[in-house]
């Protein structure tokens, strides 16, 4: 929007040959949670995922899609394909001819297509003829079982083997074809006399899904076995779910979302989210339609602006000054430099960003950053790594003869009073998902100067850069045991590091609260753009310089 070059670490990429032909049950859903299964949420970051084979020109469009949308859940920078003929028939169905066209043009000169012979950093084969339909989860969308062990795997747990929800849609399993698969199903259960037992809620994908659903009537064919057709948004997905079933304890849904870490859907750290293709059921496979034979309807365009509209710099903003909702966003202080630091408790695990910035009923004060920073790493999964206390926080003001506890966002408020920067030891992962950026605002608004973890994911640790907070990699991961709550750390070599002299290393001295001093070696990812966002303290205050 401002004209600003963006760079890119240069990734490796990783080839995933497809063979074959899935089978009836299996949909592409599965081809990417069988994949997740076998990369991990660790093992795509940093890489491109790059499509190619036989096997890929058998699946549609928006088949693809959704295994370019889970692709964050390995952590890919981003996820390839050739170009197809259900990519072509897709664009024209959505009045994108002349993308199509364009795209004809280009793949007619050998581009839109892995090379030939193309070399990777590590290749895998697929056989899509032995890909099963597969339910990942709960609470990581990497623990894959195969449906055939799935049984056994819920006896060996000792839970209960009983759904109290399913869902389907919102950003993935949301397309034309997706609910025409559904459909079909709900009329063979219906033909057998049968409806919904638990809450069956589904999300259309777009306006342009939710006004053809409706034309083609597969919106009453879902009603009529007991279907709840949402807004075409993103709904229980994240969080935005007011569930009236089961409010508390133990349970388990089923859905195709994405993502499914705890707490995410219904704010209940109990539910035990398995993600999973949309038709998983037991009756004749289902048949469904990739593109409508009458085209997309349009839907309500009231809410689109026009293509071009033209800038109107004389407009003000007017917010209303007890607004909850919104406020004006405030530039950050340029405030890193060598210097002495305070550091906040040690997180286990690889604190996805639904820990760090909670979905569900914290969303509506997205535009209201004082007020969603209230949600500073409150979850379940937000634990002490010295007590395993969990939103638990010491401030060693050293004024003082014994530590105060508080919430993380207590102290978090304390340090931003009385202007003390401070800093969080962190595990593997660090910020792990998708792209949310208050997950990086939050700290930062609190007075987050650096975060030392023993690995960051890719989108996260960008957007820590952006608001101006320095994220730095251990050296050597034992390190990460060595630094308690209180230790007062103080970096050596961020000056040259901010006048452009870095050498990828940062030393940090740290001195814990019984007197016992010692030093660390540190790695960072800066570019030198990047540096320019640190010492400007935020890449919103560096380009408004530039601009001004």
């Amino acid at each position: 929007m401002t004209g600003t070059p963006w760079e890119l670490k240069a990734p490796q990429v990783v080839g995933i040959h497809v063979t074959g032909k899935l089978n009836d049950w299996a949909t592409p859903k599965d081809l990417i949670l069988y994949l997740a299964g076998k990369l991990t949420v660790k093992g795509g970051t940093g890489r491109i995922l790059e499509y190619f084979g036989p096997g890929i020109f058998g699946q549609s469009c928006t088949g693809l899609a959704t295994i370019a949308n889970m692709g964050a859940e390995v952590g890919a920078t981003t996820s390839t394909f050739p170009y197809t003929p259900s990519m072509q028939a897709y664009l024209h169905a959505t009045r994108r001819g002349p993308v199509a066209r364009a795209a004809d043009e280009a793949a007619a000169k050998g581009f839109l297509n892995a090379d030939a012979g193309a070399e990777y950093d590590e290749l895998i084969e697929i056989d899509l003829s032995c890909v099963e339909p597969s339910i990942n989860g709960p609470f990581t969308p990497d623990l894959a079982t195969p449906l055939s062990r799935f049984a056994s795997f819920v006896q060996e747990n000792g839970w209960e083997d009983k759904i109290s929800a399913s869902l389907i849609g919102s950003c993935t399993n949301s397309s034309y074809e997706d609910m025409t698969r559904v459909a079909d199903l709900a009329r063979q259960a219906q033909a057998a006399g049968l409806s919904s037992k638990v809450p069956f809620l589904c999300t259309p994908g777009s306006e342009q899904i939710r006004a053809t659903m409706e034309r083609d009537n597969i919106t009453k064919t879902l009603e009529d076995v007991g279907a709840v057709v949402l807004a075409n948004a993103c709904g229980p997905c994240i969080g935005q779910w007011k569930r009236e079933d089961t409010k508390e304890g133990a349970n388990a849904i089923l859905t195709s979302f994405n993502r499914n870490f705890k707490s995410r859907n219904d704010g209940n750290g109990l539910t035990m989210n398995f993600l999973a293709s949309p038709i998983v059921f037991k009756f004749k496979p289902p048949s469904g339609q990739d593109l409508p034979s009458s085209g997309f309807a349009l839907g309500d365009l009231s809410y689109e602006p026009p293509p071009m509209p033209d800038p109107r710099p004389e407009m003000n903003v007017v917010i209303q000054k007890d607004s909850q909702r919104l406020e004006v966003l405030e530039p950050f202080p340029s405030h890193f430099k060598d210097g002495t630091i305070l550091e906040l408790p040690q997180m286990k695990e690889s604190a996805p960003h639904d820990h760090i910035s909670a979905a569900g009923p914290w969303l509506k004060y997205k535009g209201h950053l004082s007020n969603i920073s209230e949600n500073l790493s409150p979850c379940d999964e937000a634990v002490n790594d010295e007590n395993g206390e969990i939103n638990v926080a010491f401030d060693h003001d050293h004024g003082e003869t014994q530590p105060t506890v508080d919430t993380i966002p207590g102290v978090a408020k304390r340090f931003r009073e009385r202007g003390q920067p401070w800093a969080l030891i962190v595990d593997e992962n660090y910020g792990e998902g998708s792209a949310r950026e208050h997950a990086a605002l939050q700290p930062r608004f609190y007075g987050c100067a650096m975060i030392i973890a023993r690995s960051f994911a890719r989108i996260h640790e960008t957007n820590l850069k952006k608001q101006g907070i320095l994220p730095l990699w251990f050296a050597d991961k034992t390190d990460y045991g060595r630094i308690g709550s209180g230790a007062v750390l103080e970096t050596i070599g961020v000056h040259d590091l901010i006048s452009g002299k870095p050498d990828g290393t940062v030393r940090v001295k740290v001195r814990r609260p019984g007197g016992e001093t010692f030093e660390i070696t540190t790695k960072h990812t800066m570019s030198r753009d990047q540096l320019k966002w640190l010492r400007a303290g935020s890449a919103l205050n560096y380009i408004r310089s530039q601009l001004l």
